[in-house]
């Protein structure tokens, strides 16, 4: 089967098979039995040229040198890639992407000045989204979130977690993660759930920080794994916001319910964040702009991977995670677009790859090994997604022509997108 065959006949027709031709170059390829990519392991990004890409019921069955394509029955669509790049989909390991409308009064605020802290203290902030997020409907929540995961998803992204954390109240908490799995139903990308009810502290427990902890471990914990809605625990352990002590608390009441542990740590101050993550084998710890070399050696040895945040740095004009230091240790780094109202309106993680370059001094091949198999690992599903490997899911994209995969975050501003592939089918948005 042709692309050219009857359109009509196309849109009735299950393709199952796909091969992709005329590849320029493909991408993130192999990496066969690895979780993850560390060290001088990130400089690999395994390429071939004047390469094809064969796929069956959305999964990778083989690819290679153009001159070693398969021969293929009528049963099959062809794709010409037109000299173009494919490179895995992104894997977006940190976004908060189901919210109630936009802050760009905050945004504002910061121009006049005042840090992230200070709105928080003067009632903006994530409590500013949780009054928000509790005047609208499920309904109305699922169809915003599902407008930005169509726009991550035409920026090239393929897997993503959703974090909970804008309820803060037990019924606001639930309507956030039914959103979330209501989005893993029907969204067309891989989406794992993590409630991260310890975001901030309800403002029906304002001056009674011990008490919101408790009420998250005796009563949201057990609604949250009854109904099965997520697959993480979250907590922001950070100055300001829950201490190392309740972090611990919260991950290891997590574990009694089958969720791993992730944390939100080192953001605002060295917080002790790192060494729970480590203590409580947390998968992931996330932020670390203010991170420190003590915290980089307590990774070494652990599974839990270093999570750089590198839009949150750029929007709210802070520090940038030490990534170059963390690779330089031999870490496995992911990075993540952290989307969200207040600290990161953008999901785009071609950006976020252009960020780590500039800012964190990244090579581009660690900045896209970064964003696509450590960030899958970062949320526990580098076995199927991540890289241009046999046996994967097929998500990937096909870029316009481009002088070399380092013209990525070099033309950080560029839309080289053409076509988008999840589970081997093509998405039209």
């Amino acid at each position: 089967m042709r692309e050219n065959g009857n359109k009509a006949f196309l849109l009735n027709y299950q393709i199952m098979k796909v091969l992709i031709t005329n590849i320029g170059v493909l991408a993130g390829v192999g990496h066969e039995g690895k979780r993850c990519l560390k060290g001088e392991e990130m400089l690999k990004l395994n390429t071939i040229e004047h390469a094809f890409l064969y796929v069956e019921n959305g999964r990778i069955v083989d690819y290679g040198p153009r001159v070693d394509k398969p021969q293929i029955g009528c049963d099959v669509l062809v794709v010409d890639a037109e000299g173009g790049a494919v490179l895995p989909s992104f894997c977006d390991s940190h976004t908060h992407v189901v919210y109630a409308g936009s802050r760009e009064g905050e945004f504002v605020d910061k121009i006049r000045g005042l840090s992230y802290a200070e709105i928080a203290k003067r009632g903006g902030g994530i409590l500013n989204s949780a009054d928000r997020l509790h005047e609208l409907s499920e309904e109305e929540l699922y169809k915003q979130a599902m407008q930005r995961v169509d726009e991550v998803i035409k920026k090239g992204t393929g897997a993503m977690e959703i974090k909970s954390g804008y309820g803060l109240t037990l019924e606001d908490e639930l309507k956030m993660l039914r959103v979330i799995h209501r989005i893993k139903q029907t969204a067309p990308i891989k989406v794992v759930a993590n409630f991260l009810g310890a975001h901030a502290v309800g403002r029906a427990y304002t001056g009674r920080q011990s008490e919101y902890v408790d009420h998250i471990i005796n009563d949201m914990l057990p609604a949250v794994a009854k109904e099965h809605l997520a697959d993480f625990i979250d907590v922001f352990c950070d100055e300001g916001f829950f201490t190392p002590d309740e972090t611990r608390r919260l991950l290891q009441a997590g574990t009694k319910y089958g969720l791993r542990g992730k944390i939100h740590g080192e953001e605002l101050a060295v917080s002790g964040g790192v060494e729970v993550a480590v203590e409580c084998n947390a998968l992931s710890v996330d932020h670390l702009e203010a991170m420190d070399n003590r915290d980089i050696e307590l990774l070494k040895n652990s599974e839990t991977i270093p999570t750089a945040l590198p839009g949150t740095s750029f929007f709210l004009n802070m520090p940038f995670a030490p990534g170059r230091k963390m690779i330089e240790a031999g870490l496995p780094l992911a990075i993540a677009s952290d989307y969200n109202p207040g600290s990161t309106p953008s999901g785009d993680m071609k950006f976020a790859v252009s960020l780590a370059c500039i800012k964190m001094r990244l090579m581009p091949a660690e900045a896209i090994n970064a964003t696509t198999l450590n960030s899958a690992c970062a949320m526990g599903i580098s076995e199927e997604y991540g890289s241009i490997t046999k046996g994967k899911v097929a998500n990937f994209y096909i870029t316009d022509p481009i002088p070399s995969i380092d013209f990525i975050p070099y033309a950080y501003t560029t839309p080289i997108i053409r076509r988008i592939f999840l589970k081997g089918e093509e998405y039209k948005g």
